[in-house]
């Protein structure tokens, strides 16, 4: 999962016995024998089939019986046909009656605790998924078109996730344990992980997966699965091209990263932009890209990085755009400070249901940086510091839609001044398991009118804002 060359995992209660950093060794405790198990004692189901005494005592003689030297270096399929014919070998060895489906459901599974995940391998794999929840080794849901599913995956027992939450901490150099039980950490791919262990998570490990959408999505085809209208999508490229300072605003679950990868991709291939995050996620595709990402405490309780130091830090790296993943603490008030002093273009995100909620969140943190500033301050700064604020909602259908595009256009008195340039107005009178509802096009000019002048893009602009 985590490379091209991986070496074969040991089970289960090997990994827990010789820790997460620990060398893999395919060594397994020697297997008692056991009567021969028929066909009528082997569970039904691949959700029952991991916990039965056929699987066990398969998996333990065909990691007794692996060679470790010849696994080094091989890929899944070509270990395949070895595994294939160990589980053969062990079947017949213990005299045990194994049916065809049930050998390739123990190969899968073999091989899934060798090179991936485990039993959620192959919900990884299925594009339909958004989102995978282990609760502990008896639950595990999905996410598939916004909704939750129960699934029939299950795990051998709290041990075997634990190990798998081990071994995504160790992928990116992080570890989780009793004295670290909560863990951020993603996988190859850019899919975010959050893991919580025992005695934090009561009934169980916990493992949260958002999965990083393999296909590239852009404003175009946000646009086209009715996410936003087609004039939005426009005033958001022209907005990022002409380096506004953007805010994506929404609740957990809402799309804020994917839509800030989508605005990303219009930022200038002669830009050097620097990345910040807590787990890195955000996939852009230009060539001058600096990816940073915070580091946890040590056992000891030291060496910490946080945002905050990384933002400070990137401001010394001659960026163009800084874009920090996600803002939620006192690094606030760096960013804004960045967004004043000549780092336009730079974008975050915020959790908040309104634009004007956004604003609110901001001065909260922005304060727990700096007690003593005057509100008035705060107020004036990022007023001068924020063009657009870009609200997203993950609906009741499912649906993740722009609800608002919201520009800061200055002070009148305290009070910060914004105009919504788009609104998604929904139809109360048509309620249905869809929520129906238009695009809205405000009747005002935009304020960074004058600034698309500057770029060249004034008309194209104002052809958007058309109603």
């Amino acid at each position: 999962m985590f490379g091209q060359k991986q070496v074969p995992r040991p089970p289960a209660d090997a990994d827990a016995a010789s820790g997460a950093d620990a060398a893999p060794v395919v060594e397994a405790p020697p297997v008692a024998p056991v009567a021969p198990i028929t066909r009528s004692h082997a569970p039904e189901g691949s959700e029952v089939l991991v916990r039965s005494d056929l699987f066990r005592v398969i998996r333990n003689g065909v990691f007794a019986a692996m060679n470790p030297s010849a696994a080094v270096g091989k890929t899944r399929e070509q270990m395949k046909p070895a595994v294939e014919q160990l589980v053969l070998d062990v079947a017949e060895r213990e005299r045990l009656n194994v049916t065809i489906a049930e050998q390739g459901q123990i190969v899968g599974e073999l091989l899934n605790d060798m090179f991936g995940l485990g039993p959620i391998e192959p919900l990884l794999a299925d594009d339909t998924i958004t989102d995978v929840l282990v609760n502990g080794p008896d639950q595990v849901w999905v996410e598939r078109h916004g909704r939750l599913e129960l699934t029939n995956c299950k795990f051998r027992d709290n041990t075997h996730v634990t190990n798998v939450a081990q071994r995504i901490a160790a992928g990116v150099g992080r570890r989780v344990d009793e004295s670290s039980p909560m863990v951020d950490a993603r996988l190859a791919d850019g899919s975010r992980v959050n893991v919580v262990l025992p005695p934090l998570a009561i009934h169980g490990a916990s493992i949260s997966i958002r999965k990083f959408s393999k296909r590239n999505i852009t404003l175009h085809r946000m646009a086209q699965q009715a996410n936003m209208s087609a004039s939005m999508a426009t005033v958001l490229k022209l907005a990022s091209t002409c380096r506004l300072n953007v805010i994506v605003s929404g609740g957990t679950g809402s799309g804020k990263t994917t839509l800030l990868n989508a605005l990303s991709h219009f930022i200038g291939h002669g830009e050097r932009t620097v990345t910040i995050e807590d787990a890195a996620e955000l996939q852009l595709v230009q060539p001058h890209v600096v990816s940073l990402e915070t580091r946890p405490e040590n056992a000891e309780g030291l060496g910490a990085v946080t945002q905050r130091d990384l933002v400070r830090n990137a401001l010394r790296m001659r960026p163009d755009r800084i874009i920090l993943g996600e803002t939620r603490g006192s690094e606030a008030f760096d960013v804004l400070q960045a967004m004043n002093t000549g780092h336009d273009g730079s974008m975050t995100t915020i959790h908040a249901n309104t634009p004007r909620d956004g604003i609110t969140r901001l001065e909260s943190m922005v304060m727990m940086a700096n007690g003593n500033l005057p509100l008035l301050s705060i107020r004036r700064q990022i007023a001068s510091a924020v063009h657009m604020i870009v609200q997203i909602e993950r609906m009741r259908d499912g649906m993740r839609r722009v609800t608002r595009i919201t520009e800061l256009v200055g002070m009148e008195g305290d009070v910060i001044i914004t105009q919504d340039l788009f609104t998604f107005r929904y139809d109360a009178s048509a309620y249905s398991e869809e929520v129906k509802g238009v695009f809205e096009t405000g009747a005002v000019r935009p304020a960074f009118a004058a600034r698309a002048a500057y770029y060249g893009l004034e008309d194209a602009l104002l052809e958007a804002m058309r109603p």
